[in-house]
């Protein structure tokens, strides 16, 4: 029953490198292959695909578990993303769907006065939407191609916080980074994600992650930009638990799991509406 059949059933091309493994840590690879390509896939569904025993693939879970390569549901498992396409290649992605969520977030940040955003794709289609603002409003940013962006703007105070250049995702970090956020108090802190799960928000790059942290750390409430490609995944580091003073804003309803934990902990959701 351990024996590697996968046979005809499981349509993954096979790599000279995976050829090369040991059974286990082929199998292991196609584990993770298939939750890349099915989340919310059952461990009864992979010992089949696998013709193993789902005894055996529990033992595999546990240990891509322990490896951080994965995480552990009810069920089943999803794989945890720890790197995600840099800047430049997630701007061609989701953009209709992002759209709608900067859209949607730009109603829900009312009359405030002051803000900080941190860096990334759907908070830079956010910055755009900004940027028609017909009010006076200080936007502080770790992204110098938001600061850019909403200088466009007269109305719009766009400061660009000190730091070390990141230059892929083309933000700032490090100790002057968190020194300078530590100075200011605002009522609103926008924010991407890299991954989403029913425990809160996770952040892909360290660096960028401790900037966010110290922004919803000073903010009064946080909006989460996210689309559904990044619920039921778990990054490198985690930003921001669910609580009351969080909203998520995304583009379809979450998976009921991260539903359930974001109506516990008091944290809002908004669809954003497809207008056509």
């Amino acid at each position: 029953m351990d024996d590697f059949g996968v046979g005809g059933r499981l349509q993954i091309g096979r790599s000279t490198a995976l050829k090369s493994l040991s059974k286990k840590a082929r199998r292991q690879q196609l584990i993770l292959e298939q939750l890349e390509i099915n989340p919310a896939m059952r461990v009864g569904e992979m010992a089949d695909e696998l013709a193993v025993s789902a005894e055996t693939v529990r033992r595999d879970l546990a240990e891509l578990d322990a490896s951080g390569r994965i995480r552990r549901t009810y069920g089943g498992a999803v794989r945890t993303t720890v790197f995600e396409p840099v800047l430049a290649e997630r701007l061609k992605q989701y953009v209709p769907e992002r759209e709608r969520i900067a859209r949607h977030a730009m109603t829900l940040i009312d009359s405030t006065e002051s803000l900080f955003i941190g860096g990334g794709a759907t908070t830079l289609h956010f910055a755009r939407a900004l940027k028609s603002a017909d009010r006076r409003i200080t936007v502080l940013t770790s992204s110098l191609g938001m600061a850019i962006e909403l200088s466009g703007n007269p109305l719009i105070e766009a400061v660009s916080m000190p730091g070390k250049v990141e230059p892929r995702e083309g933000i700032v970090y490090g100790p002057e980074t968190l020194e300078y956020i530590d100075r200011y108090r605002t009522p609103l802190a926008i924010i991407g994600a890299s991954a989403i799960d029913e425990t809160g928000v996770s952040e892909a790059l360290r660096n960028a992650a401790h900037v966010y942290e110290a922004m919803v750390d000073v903010a009064d409430r946080t909006i989460v930009l996210a689309d559904h490609s990044k619920f039921g995944n778990r990054s490198l580091r985690m930003i921001l638990d669910w609580g009351p003073n969080t909203t998520l804003v995304t583009d379809i309803r979450p998976e009921p799991c991260i539903l359930a934990a974001l109506e516990e902990s008091g944290a809002k959701v908004e669809i954003a509406p497809d207008n056509g």
